[in-house]
Formats: structure tokens, C-alpha cells, sequence
């Protein structure tokens, strides 16, 4: 089972049902990673128990902003964060019959599963690197050449990202490492300022 949110129903979900785990990547950007990843949880109870591609992509979209602004929000910029996931809907719905595993089952090899992901809105270069190591490292998604496609995310061994989350104390080692880059990044611009 994935450990994403730090919350086993939240989890249990995101294990369970790939759109979900799709709509928290989706939403790790600009909060903190368990508040993203237990989203797709809190969604799915607004809208009765379940996620369905088809249905999000066809809902009003203020009607789908109300429930990403209701408290607890959903993230903290909602009404922006209910366009983009109510994109990521359509295109699984009309490109993949609603199917959002699709996405990756029916790639052949890494980097076409990496192309496949970056097409989805609000997955850039590195989520979609991100994603498809999360993908073979916990969910046995391992086309030829997935490790090469997700880049140093792919690596053995390291605490880089959500691809490494498997506990709390993995989460922890994760933030320490995001840290020491953000230090490093700061570094390097105040040398070149100096």
C-alpha cells in the first residue's frame, strides 16, 4: 500500500483507484505533500464516495471549485487546482474511456510512458519523471527503460521524492533532502550575487 498522505483510508484510496493517485500528483505543488496526496480523499467523499473521471470532466465547473473551497480546502489555490484537475478528467475520459491506468498500461517502454504522462495537465518534466519512478518503484509499472525515463528519480536507494515514500521515516528522510537542496539552491544564488 502507498503511504502518501499518512492517513490509511487516504492511502488506501490512492493505492486502490489511479485516478486518485493521478489527482494528488496533480495537487503536490505548493502544499505540503500529505495535504496534496489526501485530496483525492477528501474529494471523493464531496461527491458521494466516488472519483470517476467522466463524471468531474462533465460536472459545472463552479459546482467542482465549491467543493475543492470547502474546509478543509483541497489546496490552497482551489479554484485553479479544480480547472486543472477537471482537465486531467477530460483528457482521461475522452483519450482513455475513463480508464486512468490506461495512461500507463499501455505504454511500451519508459519513455513513452513518460511522454504519455507529461501530456497530462500539471505535469511538467520532472512530476512526470517523478511519477513514472513512483510508478515502477511501488506499483510494479516497469516497462524497458522506466528507470532511465524517470532520471535520478528512478535511482535505487535514494530519498528524492514521493517515489521514495514508503513510511514516515522515509517521508522525513525525503524532506531533509528537499531541504539540503533548497539550501544548496539559495547558496548558489547568493554566490552569484556576490
Amino acid at each position: 500500500m502507498l503511504h502518501l498522505s499518512q492517513d490509511q483510508a487516504a492511502d488506501e484510496l490512492l493505492s486502490e483507484n489511479p485516478l486518485a493517485l493521478l489527482v494528488g500528483m496533480v495537487l503536490d505543488q505548493q502544499v505540503p505533500l500529505e495535504w496534496a496526496f489526501h485530496g483525492p480523499y477528501e474529494l471523493s467523499n464531496r461527491l458521494g464516495g466516488r472519483l470517476d473521471a467522466s463524471e468531474i470532466a462533465e460536472m459545472d465547473p463552479d459546482k467542482l471549485v465549491e467543493l475543492f473551497v470547502q474546509k478543509p480546502s483541497l489546496h490552497r489555490y482551489p479554484a485553479s487546482m479544480a480547472a486543472r484537475v477537471q482537465e486531467l478528467c477530460r483528457i482521461i475520459s475522452e483519450e482513455h474511456g475513463g480508464d486512468a491506468a490506461a495512461v500507463w498500461r499501455d505504454a511500451t517502454d519508459g519513455q513513452e510512458l513518460f511522454k504519455a504522462i507529461k501530456a497530462l495537465p500539471g505535469f511538467g518534466e520532472q512530476k512526470a519523471r517523478i511519477f513514472v519512478a513512483l510508478l515502477g518503484k511501488q506499483l510494479g509499472v516497469c516497462p524497458q527503460g522506466w528507470r532511465e525515463a524517470a532520471g535520478p528519480y528512478g535511482e535505487e536507494g535514494v530519498h528524492r521524492s514521493v517515489a521514495d515514500i514508503t513510511s514516515p521515516e522515509s517521508l522525513a528522510k525525503v524532506r531533509n533532502y528537499k531541504q539540503e537542496m533548497k539550501a544548496k539552491a539559495k547558496s548558489a544564488a547568493a554566490g552569484k550575487k556576490g
